[in-house]
């Protein structure tokens, strides 16, 4: 079959005891961790890159931030544990996205930020609504689609562990011989412990890999935890802290561009998750998946917070470590609400040494770009069109990696768009598959017919 993971959910006890399993709570908690820790630089990024656009102070930055990760933990809990129809019950991590920074400094910088609140509880809720209708168009994302999209994920996030592991431009160590050989080592690290230990130790080596390259940073003078001393230890997260919300439509519209493309990231993550946990999905599985992003959405708007999506990372993070609880990334979720009224405890997971988890980025990246590819080989590679597919979309997709400014003088609407390489990238896959595979084979042919319930043959999980 061409797309086997566009189909309706197979009934599988297997796949179902992998992702519904608890482990111990000696396992469970360091388990999360991991998770939290890869996730939680980009949870605090957008926040500050935000921040400093708009030249907020120090203090409404921190709510910013604060606001973030507690959102983010809330969202997580809702897409793993699920209530009624809402949250794909899968092990995804849910933070803030880097898609919605341009327009949230553009639309704060001229209205101001409660109209950016505004807007992101407007497409929030609108998210929740349009998510049955926005999952039926999954069958139009057979493998060719979908891996490519989630390929240039991956990828196109890889370069972006350079600036963790260079540093600051300005600093007089940017770009080191011990800044880059401290993220070698993490890597390699990562590397020797997937081969040489047991299954029992091998599935928390990024969590080694962290604390280890932490104590190695420490008399190397890469670590700088002075920003523990002034965090609060307890501090409240409060609706519409920067006031009321506005509602203006020239706030929303570009908004809601930045929510497309966030569900086009969600969808690819989703099926992403659901291929390394052996899990068949379908619309409905998707619905739900895109609903728990809505209401995330809707809540990081009433919390000062931005447009929210799937962490592809923590995607990968699941392959290397074959850990498929969803348990176990609810309870990362927890951890980051109690981050999130915990400042201190934020400011400690964010000084850890920035060489250290670049070196963590590029195997969490890189892993989730070569999930990617391994969706793109269930295509038919025979077909020339679909090489012409893959090429033209993956240079969609690096081209604003490669040349951030390309686009620099295109109206704000197609900036946004294309100045997001996963965005521009997914979008031509998919606009390239219909004009040259055709409508029929890319949805026809996805959900074979049959007897209603029978359940379908297993199908190989490609990340097994």
């Amino acid at each position: 079959m061409n797309a086997p993971f566009l189909r309706r959910r197979r009934r599988s006890t297997t796949p179902r005891d992998a992702v519904d399993s608890m482990p111990p709570i000696r396992h469970l908690v360091p388990l999360a961790l991991q998770h939290v820790i890869v996730a939680y630089s980009g949870m605090v990024t957008v926040p500050l890159v935000i921040g400093a656009g708009l030249g907020l102070s120090p203090a409404q930055v921190t709510t910013l931030v604060t606001a973030n990760v507690l959102v983010s933990g809330f969202a997580t809990l809702l897409q793993t544990l699920g209530v009624l129809n809402i949250g794909a019950r899968l092990p995804i991590v849910m933070g803030s996205t880097f898609t919605g920074i341009t327009p949230a400094i553009i639309v704060g910088s001229n209205a101001g930020l409660p109209a950016v609140f505004g807007a992101t509880i407007v497409v929030g809720l609108l998210t929740w609504l349009v998510a049955p209708w926005f999952a039926r168009l999954a069958r139009y994302f057979p493998p060719i689609v979908t891996g490519t999209t989630i390929a240039i994920i991956g990828f196109s996030l890889l370069p972006s562990t350079s600036r963790l592991i260079a540093g600051s431009a300005t600093a007089a160590d940017h770009g080191s011989p011990k800044r880059l050989l401290l993220a070698l080592g993490t890597v390699v690290l990562v590397v020797v412990i997937e081969r040489l230990a047991r299954p029992a130790i091998g599935r928390f080596a990024i969590l080694i890999a962290l604390l280890v390259g932490t104590l190695v940073a420490w008399p190397l003078g890469l670590t700088d935890f002075s920003a523990t001393k002034s965090a609060p230890i307890v501090g409240l997260a409060h609706p519409f802290s920067f006031g009321a919300p506005t509602f203006a439509i020239a706030a929303i519209l570009p908004m809601l561009v930045v929510q497309v493309v966030n569900m086009v990231e969600s969808t690819g993550d989703t099926f992403a998750t659901g291929q390394i946990v052996g899990r068949e999905l379908g619309p409905r599985d998707i619905a739900r998946a895109l609903r728990a992003d809505g209401v995330g959405t809707a809540l990081a708007g009433v919390f000062s917070s931005f447009t929210f999506v799937t962490f592809g990372g923590n995607v990968g993070l699941v392959s290397i470590t074959r850990v498929m609880s969803r348990y176990v990334v609810a309870t990362a979720g927890l951890i980051l609400v109690i981050i999130g009224l915990m400042p201190k405890l934020g400011a400690v997971v964010a000084s850890l040494p920035g060489p250290v988890l670049g070196g963590i980025g590029i195997v969490m990246f890189g892993t989730l770009g070569a999930i990617g590819v391994k969706f793109m080989l269930a295509a038919d590679f025979s077909r020339p069109r679909n090489h012409l597919i893959v090429a033209i979309a993956f240079g969609f997709g690096l081209m604003p990696v490669g040349a951030p400014d390309f686009y620099t003088h295109l109206p704000v609407p197609l900036q946004t768009v294309l100045s997001s390489g996963i965005a521009a990238g997914g979008i031509a896959a998919f606009l390239l598959n219909l004009l040259l595979n055709g409508v029929e084979r890319s949805g026809k042919n996805t959900e074979p017919s049959r007897p209603h319930g029978e359940s379908l043959p297993a199908q190989p999980n490609p990340a097994s």
